[in-house]
């Protein structure tokens, strides 16, 4: 018979860890079916199950990111809706010249924490309130409240990466700041419930996706940059 601490083990090897920002949720919702056990024991159970999915949606799964230079990772699992020219975000003071746009969309079954798509530095981080319409329609890139970041590789190439709220998403959160040193694949934000974020490449890069495909945030490779920067 496997020992307390294998089957510790094992759990932690199979059940993905959870973004602290769900702790809350998880906790109240916790509380929330300890209570309603003492009233019915039906209502107990669905509590359970919804704080189990509190849990489930907030996971942040272990992720290699590829070791190549040159290329950029899929900032979130999702699927990808387009891929098109367009301006970047005029709050992050960058070339208003249209450059490759790959928008991801995520819906509340996929992983919602989001990753950064290459190694260097955060340059700029903007907010922007806005609307909450579907993140599935191609407006609601220019509508919809969102959180925009410049990020710049250590080869110089500068890229956006812009977290966008949905129909239901009324929650952002970035955890990183201007100046801060990242790594790809490392978790930077999260968005609730339902929403899409936008990766705008540099001019002269080689979209590696195409619409419809999935991703995996931190592994999927999305694009390779042109030689030199910027």
């Amino acid at each position: 018979m496997p020992s307390p601490r294998h089957l510790l083990h094992l759990a932690r090897a199979t059940v993905p860890p959870m973004h602290p920002a769900g702790w809350p949720f998880v906790l109240t919702a916790g509380i929330a079916t300890v209570l309603a056990r003492r009233v019915s024991r039906p209502v107990g159970v669905a509590g359970a199950v919804a704080t189990a999915w509190c849990a489930w949606f907030f996971r942040e799964p272990r992720r290699v990111s590829p070791q190549r230079d040159g290329i950029v990772v899929a900032a979130a699992d999702g699927t990808v809706g387009s891929i098109e020219a367009a301006p970047p975000p005029a709050e992050l003071e960058l070339d208003q010249t249209p450059r490759p746009r790959v928008s991801v969309f995520l819906s509340i079954f996929d992983v919602h924490v989001q990753r950064i798509p290459l190694d260097g530095e955060v340059v700029r981080i903007a907010y922007r309130p806005g609307a909450f319409i579907s993140a599935d329609l191609d407006k609601a890139s220019e509508v919809n409240e969102r959180s925009s970041m410049v990020l710049r590789g250590i080869a110089g190439h500068e890229l956006a990466v812009v977290q966008i709220a949905g129909l239901v998403a009324r929650r952002i959160v970035c955890s990183v700041r201007q100046g801060d040193a990242v790594r790809a694949g490392d978790t930077y934000g999260l968005i609730r419930f339902g929403s899409r974020v936008d990766l705008y490449l540099p001019a002269g890069s080689e979209v590696l996706v195409r619409p419809g495909q999935r991703t995996l945030g931190g592994e999927t490779v999305l694009a390779r940059l042109p030689a030199g920067s910027e």
